[in-house]
């Protein structure tokens, strides 16, 4: 990658590339400040999305009056108090009334709690994780960064489904064929680092098609992953170093300080999406501006409808 390369607005194209797509009804869980209802009405207004908004009726207008915002015409259906916001709009999706749900002002444990739910909940065969997508400054592409969100310590099985899941995302933004760094402390495999190991064995469950779609390359330092010229200094021969398009971290906290130091030092922009459920979770903080919630819009708009073009959903 080269430094001195003109930046270009990776949220710009994604935003661009969701004009000819019909909006996804979307679930807003406990829909009750103006950052949920800023971001679901900006979404909507940019045809990203059709809102339900869910949580205690009364609370929902006085957060709209509070903020300024009109939300008549808009469904709001009645519920008595986040957990049970959360449970509608699960059975919302259930039902097939929703297409994707977003997080509103309640905790990301009193949501995941209703989509991870064994009987009542969203599971698939799939292990669920999130997906960071950040536009960096100095990076000529969107970067994903996986998983920083949801999975603490996740063994060698869950993190082939969370290779699999950025794949997938990766795959509904337009790239075809992603390259996909699988990251730890150092680019040779070193037993006393069990990063290392897995993500050897990453890399050969891709040659064995345990994992299709993407090309893989681990393990991989940070520096090594996203500077040709670290991994050539180092004499790592592959594609991925330099154009990485989806960086794997060992474990969430290490994933979790990459993307918040890329965000805080670098000024990326962000967005994000929980994958592996039936449908797109857009787990936005409630510390994130309406721009991340927009663009984590586009992403469940792009996500369900690659999805459908494919059958899955």
């Amino acid at each position: 990658m080269d430094p001195n390369a003109p930046t270009q607005n990776s949220f710009d194209a994604m935003l661009a590339a969701t004009a000819p797509l019909d909006p996804i009804t979307t679930a807003i869980v406990h829909a009750c400040d103006g950052p949920s209802l800023e971001g679901a009405l900006a979404a909507r207004d940019h045809n990203l999305i059709t809102p339900i908004l869910v949580g205690p009726a009364s609370r929902v207008k006085a957060a709209a009056k509070d903020a300024d915002l009109d939300i008549s015409g808009i469904e709001i259906i009645d519920t008595a108090h986040s957990h049970d916001s959360a449970e509608v709009s699960v059975k919302l999706v259930r039902e097939g009334r929703a297409q994707a749900l977003m997080k509103g002002a309640l905790h990301t444990d009193e949501v995941m709690s209703a989509v991870v739910d064994k009987t009542t909940g969203l599971r698939t065969e799939r292990r669920m994780s999130h997906v960071f997508v950040l536009d960096v400054p100095t990076y000529p592409k969107p970067l994903l960064i996986t998983d920083a969100a949801i999975n603490i310590f996740p063994d060698l099985m869950f993190k082939a489904d969370i290779v699999q899941n950025s794949i997938g995302l990766a795959n509904a933004l337009g790239v075809e064929t992603p390259k996909v760094a699988i990251l730890s402390a150092l680019e040779t495999i070193y037993p006393k680092i069990p990063s290392t190991l897995e993500a050897a064995a990453l890399c050969k469950m891709a040659d064995r098609g345990q994992i299709t779609g993407g090309i893989l390359e681990g393990p991989l330092a940070f520096d090594n992953a996203i500077s040709a010229k670290a991994a050539k200094t180092k004499g790592i021969v592959s594609d991925v170093p330099g154009d990485a398009d989806i960086l794997i971290a060992p474990d969430l906290e290490a994933g979790n300080m990459i993307a918040k130091q890329l965000m805080y030092l670098a000024g990326a922009d962000s967005a994000g999406l929980v994958l592996g459920a039936r449908v797109p979770i857009m787990l936005t903080s409630r510390a994130d501006g309406t721009l991340s919630r927009l663009v984590s819009a586009a992403l469940a708009q792009l996500m369900v409808h690659h999805s459908l073009g494919k059958g899955l959903m």
